[in-house]
């Protein structure tokens, strides 16, 4: 009776604090999907659940005579999508290498690829800007894709090199017996069998660009070149700037390239796809 009495106690206290994490959570998200359809331009007389609910802010977001918005998306999803697509190749080459290959600098690589996490991006501001300014790609969008798949090499390699490794190196020397190379082993054997890996990969580098405020609003300097971070903030913090219930409506559709590539992916990161690899 001891031993079920304080199973159910451990579950009770479970369970209340799995509630208290879910409503911290969600509690914001209601509020600011509340806030859009509220009329007028103040969060002050903003409600949760909207009386007189309107699509007023969505619509003028999508108006191109009165807001930029949908250059901004677009500007977003572009640097997104490239940030994704290069990060990924770069750093499944990079972990492949690292953990298969031994090679003169290989710890101390990994090793720097750790320190460089230590230091947040923020920090190395001004050498970005100058270096920026210095290649000609000041308030460009390929400037800011390239310091995004910069940055996300270590720490994904870390991550993805830590997957690669539990993949059976017997794969790689069964498939080099039967005359297979380096690249074909790569693309053939264990790109398959990391796709965990690469869709949690492709989900960190995708979203990176959307909640990035700061290397933006550094570098990007004309308001057609605005991401959506850039852009919104600009929205409500210029003289004047107090359309908040736009913003609110601007910020939930955010969310929805980021829903849609995680629906997208999510089969993929249930791991265990290397368990049978071995097994004919």
């Amino acid at each position: 009776m001891e031993m079920k009495r304080n199973k159910i106690i451990r579950l009770t206290l479970s369970y209340l604090v799995i509630l208290f994490m879910f409503v911290v959570i969600l509690y914001p998200l209601i509020w600011i999907v509340g806030s859009s359809f509220n009329p007028g331009n103040s969060l002050m007389s903003s409600s949760i659940i909207p009386k007189d609910a309107t699509l007023k802010h969505y619509k003028e977001l999508f108006d191109l005579e009165k807001s930029d918005y949908l250059l901004w998306y677009w500007n977003t999803l572009k640097i997104c999508f490239l940030t994704m697509v290069f990060s990924v190749i770069l750093v499944s080459l990079t972990a492949y290498s690292f953990s298969r290959y031994r090679f003169i600098g290989r710890k101390n690589g990994l090793v720097t690829f750790l320190i460089l996490q230590m230091v947040p991006n923020f920090a190395a501001l001004i050498a970005i800007f100058v270096l920026a300014l210095v290649t000609g790609l000041l308030d460009t969008h390929l400037g800011l894709i390239l310091i995004y798949v910069g940055g996300a090499i270590p720490m994904n390699t870390w991550l993805m090199k830590g997957y690669l490794d539990t993949i059976p190196k017997e794969l790689d020397e069964a498939a080099r017996m039967d005359g297979a190379g380096h690249f074909r082993i790569f693309w053939q054997i264990i790109m398959p069998l990391a796709k965990p890996i690469i869709a949690v990969v492709s989900l960190f580098t995708f979203i990176m660009p959307f909640t990035d405020f700061i290397l933006a609003r550094v570098l990007l300097r004309s308001e057609e070149n605005f991401t959506l971070a850039v852009g919104l903030y600009d929205m409500v913090a210029k003289q004047f700037g107090n359309e908040f219930t736009k913003f609110a409506a601007g910020a939930v559709l955010i969310a929805l390239p980021i829903s849609i590539l995680f629906l997208s992916l999510q089969k993929y990161f249930i791991s265990g796809l290397t368990a049978g690899g071995t097994k004919g």
